[in-house]
């Protein structure tokens, strides 16, 4: 399955640096089945959503993959993707920018002809393929249509696909330079949230994050004196305090570090899926670890 990570810092502008994957040649032996691409999200500090993303389609973009990415933010997004729909190419690669906020999302939503006819003209916002950049167009337009409110924009809008379409799972992270969303729905795949003091459970270490199969490590020594909230697909170290948060619980963490959680679908989606109903590609990518 797809790995989603999440990182608020703000106010404070924090350096961080990710490295996506090990080296190309231990692939194999750490998955079923290899990535299909990576992407690291932060913003400037006027606000600008930066990107950088590639999907693994060839050499070169493995060589892009295993590099350490550094980059300096309040709020940083980083995603490996497992493709279940759309091409292998830098549009379908996550995370997305839209209205100055960076998203990206691990799951499968199906039904696409019917979201975009919701979508109408607010299609434009999509430049690929995927039905990840879907969802965060119909988000996009909710938050639009509830006067810049983002938390009541997020729910119309999940609350619209639970209801309408058929859906495997929908969790996503949400970020802008000040503030951090995350969803898990159904209850299909984890999503952990830790909040961090600043140096840590141990009270004077800097972060130092890896995933337990090899595809994501982060570094700040920054942290080590600020306080953080971070998500993720998995704990990513031994602070006793990760939790696993609810299906349809929609967390929020604010530029003051204060979170607060909302369970904004309190019921099992309307057109649930299962492994079986998937395409192949689709089920093989839910599965990879």
């Amino acid at each position: 399955m797809c790995r989603l990570f999440g990182l608020t810092s703000a106010p404070e502008r924090t350096r961080a640096t990710f490295w996506l994957l090990d080296a190309p040649d231990s692939l194999s032996a750490q998955s079923h089945r290899d990535p299909d691409g990576t992407g690291l999200g932060h913003f400037d500090p006027d606000g600008t959503p930066r990107v950088g993303k590639a999907p693994l389609a060839a050499y070169a973009d493995r060589a892009f993959a295993v590099q350490a990415r550094r980059a300096e933010s309040t709020t940083f997004v980083a995603h490996i993707r497992y493709a279940t729909t759309g091409r292998l190419d830098a549009r379908n690669t996550h995370p997305f920018a839209q209205d100055g906020r960076l998203f990206a999302h691990n799951g499968v939503v199906e039904g696409l002809d019917a979201l975009e006819a919701r979508l109408g003209p607010d299609r434009s916002l999509v430049g690929g393929d995927t039905d990840s950049e879907r969802v965060f167009a119909l988000i996009t337009r909710e938050i639009r249509a509830h006067g810049g409110d983002t938390g009541a924009g997020i729910a119309a809008a999940v609350n619209w696909i639970a209801d309408h379409l058929p859906l495997y799972a929908l969790n996503f992270v949400l970020a802008t330079p000040t503030d951090l969303w995350a969803l898990r729905y159904p209850d299909t795949h984890d999503l952990y949230v830790l909040r961090r003091p600043a140096g840590g459970h141990h009270g004077c270490r800097h972060l130092d994050h890896s995933g337990s199969h090899g595809r994501m490590r982060v570094h700040s020594a920054d942290l080590s004196a600020v306080p953080s909230t971070v998500v993720a697909s998995e704990r990513m170290d031994d602070n006793p305090h990760w939790r696993l948060l609810d299906p349809g619980e929609l967390l929020h963490v604010g530029p003051d570090h204060a979170a607060t959680s909302h369970a904004v679908l309190p019921r099992p989606p309307a057109h649930p899926l299962t492994l079986a109903d998937l395409h192949p590609h689709a089920a093989a990518a839910q599965k990879s670890a």
